[in-house]
This record gives C-alpha cells, structure tokens and sequence, in this order.
C-alpha cells in the first residue's frame, strides 16, 4: 500500500509530468512562465485545485452517474478555482493581477479533467491525493523551470534579483510569447534526451 502510494506520488515528478511527458497545460505552461514567481503562483494554484478536486471527485465516484461525470468534474473543478481565485484576490493581490485571466481558465485546464476522469473517478481518496498532489507539484516544478529560464535570460533577473549585473543586455524575445515556445520545445528536448538515456 505504502509503496503504491508513493509511485503514485513520484509518477508525477517524472513519467507523467504535465508539460514535458503527457503533453498537458500547455496554455499557462506558455502563458504565465515569465517569471518564477507567475510559474510557482500559478502551480501552486493547480495543486490546490488539483488535490482538492480529486479528493472529491474519489468520494462520490460510486454516487455521480457516468453520463454525466464530466459535467459534475468541471463542476467540482470550478468550485475549487473560485476558492483559488477568491484566496488569490485576498492574500496575494499583485500575483492575482499578474495571473489575471488565467486563474479562472484552470477549470478547462485539461490536467484537472484528466486527472478527475483517469485517475480519482477509478481509485480510493489517499491514491487520489498521491496522484493529484505528485501531478500538481511536477506541474509546479515545470512552470517555475521554464519561468526561470524566461526570467534569467529574458530580463537579467531570477525572483526579481539581478543575476548578470546592471551591464547585462535582457534577451526580451525570451520573455514574449515566441520565447515561451522556443523554451517549451528546448524543455521537451531535454527531457526527452534524459528520458532516452
């Protein structure tokens, strides 16, 4: 039990990582990785959505009818991103405005759904937990790497410290929207290499 629920966890870290490995989220992956800081808000978001949304999603598997799952997951889902929102918008207000539209967009995060529909509709509350909590932190680790990456090189800076020092020329491509792709693919290469090997 105990070794089950720990390769539930760490699948999360690598095999099934959202980004890199099941091709998931790739909107906010893109979206909001301009700094570390955008990356590790919005992951921490997804985990509390996601661990949430499980738990709940494994207690009533055996009530909500299968025609009609989906609709009652998106609903479980939201009502754990309006929490999200409402705790962003009263904690953490200059993070709230950074994320912007894209923390109500978590609700059609296709990470969420497929978690629900794959995993916690399928299995008990403490599997769902390790499932959800192992996908939302390598979720979280995806978006602060490729937020630092964007950050270093895009604006000399890494948590809004200067890295390179005042004569460092930003390479601001990697901080617009072209540079997010070209960092993803640079990630899906690396990880791909080392997958390989």
């Amino acid at each position: 039990m105990a070794k089950s629920i720990t390769q539930e966890f760490v699948k999360g870290l690598w095999d099934e990582i959202p980004p890199f490995r099941l091709v998931l989220g790739l909107c906010p992956v893109l979206a909001v990785t301009k700094s570390v800081e955008n990356g590790l808000g919005m992951g921490v978001a997804v985990v509390f959505v996601l661990v949430c949304s499980n738990i709940l999603v494994s207690l009533l598997r055996n009530i909500i009818p299968s025609k009609v799952r989906i609709a009652c997951f998106i609903v479980i889902i939201a009502t754990f991103v309006i929490v999200v929102e409402l705790l962003m918008q009263a904690y953490t207000y200059a993070l709230f405005l950074k994320l912007g539209i894209f923390i109500p967009l978590i609700v059609v995060n296709c990470v969420l759904l497929g978690r629900a529909e794959a995993f916690a509709y399928k299995n008990g509350v403490v599997a769902s937990i390790a499932d959800g909590f192992g996908i939302g932190v390598g979720f979280t680790l995806s978006l602060a790497s490729i937020g630092a990456l964007r950050e270093v090189f895009g604006s000399g800076t890494f948590l809004g410290m200067s890295v390179f020092g005042p004569s460092y020329q930003p390479f601001t491509f990697m901080v617009e929207a072209p540079g997010a792709f070209v960092c993803l693919g640079l990630m899906l290469c690396m990880m791909n290499l080392a997958g390989n090997k």
